[in-house]
């Protein structure tokens, strides 16, 4: 057992969102979120700061150390203090929450002295997820894609890794449209979605027969079909050459993969749109502890 315990997850961006049919796929990015947990002698006591945005819940910090513990039978021996840095925009569809729980889970298990299999880390920070309220499927490919970087093809219902699979990192990278206003997963309307649950099992079978590209822009025009947004985004990056774009998650963040030739004409288009670009790059890196 150690005094304190910090890891590091990436983040990552949708293929297949998996809100329709509990079946989803993702992608890892290197964007990060990283935590540091400190043991305290007052069971049941877990504060924690969220120290790239101190307005944010802290419930899914919470209940994610409180599961490490509980997993261990801790949870009447020890509290702790817990502190988080990300660069991930959080509630905009760029999975800040599953970095979050799955550097929280790893940093809480290193402190411990603790290990735990890949999948049931991510599978105590899905059910965290799941008790503080921020998803609607558990997010299973999110966090995944998150935990183990590359592709990820999921059985959300089951919390089943179907697929995983290494992508051409050295060709493309990604850029994230990210607009002002903030997002919730648990506000997302459900009940607009049962049009689209068609094309939304083809994208997911595009997926699972490796044109996870297509599958990604396909996906994102039915989403932002069924919720609303301007897929505007996402044709305009197409048309300046991006590979595949689309809206990621629940948005509002619209997602293109683009060739390193294009990246320029690509950020052009998108300064016509209200809020700011990121870039990333694909991440085939496992969540770890760092010192």
């Amino acid at each position: 057992m150690r005094e304190e315990a910090s890891a590091l997850a990436h983040g990552a961006a949708t293929i297949v969102n998996a809100i329709s049919t509990m079946k989803g796929a993702a992608f890892g990015v290197d964007l990060y979120t990283k935590a540091q947990v400190k043991l305290t002698d007052e069971p049941q006591v877990i504060e924690s700061e969220i120290m790239s945005d101190n307005t944010e819940n802290p419930a899914l910090i919470q209940k994610t150390v409180a599961a490490v513990l509980k997993r261990f039978n801790l949870e009447k021996e020890f509290g702790a203090k817990v502190k988080t840095w990300s660069n991930i925009p959080i509630a905009r569809g760029l999975k800040s929450s599953s970095a979050a729980a799955n550097a929280v889970a790893l940093a809480t298990l290193s402190v411990l002295g603790e290990t735990l299999e890949d999948l049931e880390i991510v599978k105590l920070g899905v059910l965290s997820a799941f008790e503080a309220k921020v998803t609607i499927t558990g997010a299973f490919d999110d966090a995944c894609a998150s935990y183990f970087g590359g592709l990820v093809i999921t059985d959300n219902l089951n919390c089943k890794l179907v697929k995983q699979e290494a992508l051409d990192d050295k060709e493309y990278v990604v850029l994230f449209q990210v607009p002002p206003k903030k997002m919730y997963t648990i506000n997302t309307d459900v009940n607009k979605l049962s049009t689209i649950k068609p094309q939304i099992e083809e994208a997911y079978n595009m997926a699972m027969n490796g044109m996870h590209w297509e599958a990604l822009t396909l996906n994102g025009q039915c989403y932002s079909t069924a919720f609303g947004f301007n897929d505007e985004i996402a044709t305009s990056a197409l048309a300046a050459g991006a590979r595949a774009a689309g809206l990621c998650g629940k948005g509002p963040t619209t997602t293109a993969v683009v060739s390193k030739d294009y990246v320029e004409q690509v950020r052009a288009v998108w300064q016509n749109f209200e809020g700011e670009v990121i870039q990333a790059s694909l991440n085939h890196e496992k969540a770890k502890v760092v010192t």
